[in-house]
Formats: structure tokens, C-alpha cells, sequence
């Protein structure tokens, strides 16, 4: 590998780590649970996205690339499906409190 794509990927790494610890931090200190959950999907869904893209050089041929591309889709999908119903749930519970 060149120099240029290990800064490449350690960059994008290191800025994919930043937005998991914003979306951490999000999650910890926010006062209600829509806006923990809106803070905590958006910044993994950035920050596994830049992993993803960091790691992409590093990817052993085109099936290293597609499973890191599948596996960042998989988790865009599952947190669509999962965000919103969580969020009804919380508001179900507070509603019924």
C-alpha cells in the first residue's frame, strides 16, 4: 500500500471513531429519547460509514469490498426498521406513565 492510502484510511477511520463517540455522547446526555435516538443513528450511520470507506483500500478484491459495502447496508437497513419502532415504543411508555 502507498503512504497516501494509509493517511487516507487512518483519517477516515479516526473521523469515523469521532462521530461514534458524538453519537455516545448524544445518547448519554440528551433529555428525551427521540432526540438520543435521532443523535445515536444519525452518527453511526456516519461514523461506520466513514470506517467503511477508510477500509475500503484495505479490502482483499472486489469480495472484500462488496462484503464491507453489504454489512454497512445491513446496518443502514435493521436501524431504519428498528429506530422508528423503538421510538413508538418510548412514546407509548411515556404516554401511558
Amino acid at each position: 500500500m502507498s503512504p497516501l492510502l494509509d493517511v487516507f484510511t487512518i483519517v477516515a477511520v479516526l473521523a469515523g471513531l469521532v462521530f461514534f463517540v458524538a453519537g455516545t455522547a448524544g445518547l448519554l446526555r440528551f433529555p428525551d429519547t427521540a432526540s438520543r435516538l435521532h443523535a445515536l443513528t444519525k452518527a453511526d450511520h456516519l461514523g461506520l460509514g466513514l470506517i467503511v470507506i477508510g477500509l475500503l483500500p484495505r479490502a482483499e478484491g472486489v469480495g472484500g469490498v462488496l462484503r464491507l459495502l453489504v454489512i454497512w447496508g445491513l446496518v443502514l437497513l435493521s436501524s431504519a426498521a428498528v429506530g422508528p419502532m423503538l421510538a413508538r415504543l418510548a412514546q407509548a411508555r411515556d404516554s401511558a406513565e
